[in-house]
């Protein structure tokens, strides 16, 4: 029962693969549908990880929909006014950490429980969306021909039954984000710390770890990847809106619980989330294909949400 508990995520993705591949023999398994759902959940992917950071401590951030909508605003707002499109990146960066930041001073030296903490900045980030785009969609002449053509490009990989295919670039750079994660939390002292500030912040102060300020450091490094998940779906479509970012803080909590159900004591690991987040996209890229209701769709993630924190709690119920 303990084995089923921890590879259930991983068997669930291996059903949902297999029964998609019988289904839709003619256009799911095949490499051009397998590097599509790598681009498609690129985004959740690089914003998974981040969300991977902080509830490596036990907490969480809901605000990385909202920072991710307000960056790519921030992005498509310093286009248009004639910016380049490197200064434009590099702002929206700036604006996802300092977000990040705020949720981690918030959390850490005030003392607000980052529930509510990271409540009231999604509301405030996704006001402040609102409120510096005019609510408005920023399209068109006013985003740069460049910066939507890049997350169309990729790396050519050859031909596959006569098809020239290409590793899209949103997958190589959730590709690198998340490595960078695993270097971080896997293989560095930082990540260690994290881990043992999960484990029990009391006695990790203790032990004389900085607590408050890994903690800032961490929510910091969430609100940055909100910001690159941003600035990639603004690529991807091409324009910016306030609320186009809005799925991805459930569908990344989701992912992140699990893949945490993987873990022997139920602590999230990134290599974990990433299958989590392979079962909700290949969950969506199949549903789509077979004409499924966009609202049954969501009736089956929230599901999905549901299953994760319950094995989630059984796993941790275990330690």
């Amino acid at each position: 029962m303990q084995h089923i508990r921890r590879y259930g995520t991983l068997i669930g993705f291996i059903a949902i693969v297999l029964f998609f591949s019988i289904m839709l023999p003619g256009t799911f398994p095949t490499a051009r549908n397998w590097l599509n759902i790598t681009q498609q959940v690129s985004m959740l992917m690089v914003v998974a990880a981040g969300m991977t950071i902080v509830m490596t401590m036990g907490d969480f951030d809901l605000s990385v929909g909202s920072t991710a909508s307000l960056a790519g605003i921030v992005a498509a707002l310093m286009m248009a006014a004639g910016m380049p499109v490197s200064t434009a990146v590099l702002g929206a960066l700036a604006i996802g950490l300092l977000g990040g930041v705020v949720n981690g001073v918030m959390v850490s030296f005030v003392g607000i429980l980052p529930f509510i903490a990271t409540l009231a900045t999604m509301t405030m980030f996704s006001g402040l969306a609102f409120v510096v785009s005019g609510g408005k969609t920023i399209s068109g002449r006013a985003i740069p021909e460049d910066f939507g053509t890049f997350a169309r490009g990729g790396i050519p990989l050859g031909e596959w039954g006569g098809v020239a295919i290409s590793l899209p670039n949103l997958s190589i750079i959730a590709i690198l984000v998340v490595f960078a994660v695993w270097v971080l939390l896997e293989q560095t002292t930082f990540g260690r710390r994290l881990y043992a500030i999960g484990g029990n912040m009391e006695a990790a102060h203790l032990g004389g770890i900085p607590v408050k300020r890994l903690r800032t450091i961490a929510f910091a490094l969430t609100g940055f990847a909100a910001a690159v998940g941003g600035i990639m779906y603004a690529s991807r479509v091409a324009s910016a809106n306030p609320v186009q970012g809005s799925g991805l803080m459930l569908n990344a909590i989701a992912a992140v619980f699990l893949g945490s159900t993987m873990s022997r004591h139920g602590e999230p690991r990134i290599l974990a989330t990433v299958v989590g987040v392979l079962v909700l996209g290949v969950l969506d890229n199949g549903l789509t294909q077979m004409s499924v209701d966009s609202y049954i769709r969501q009736i089956l993630v929230g599901a999905l949400i549901l299953l994760a924190v319950g094995l989630g709690s059984l796993s941790k119920a275990r330690r």
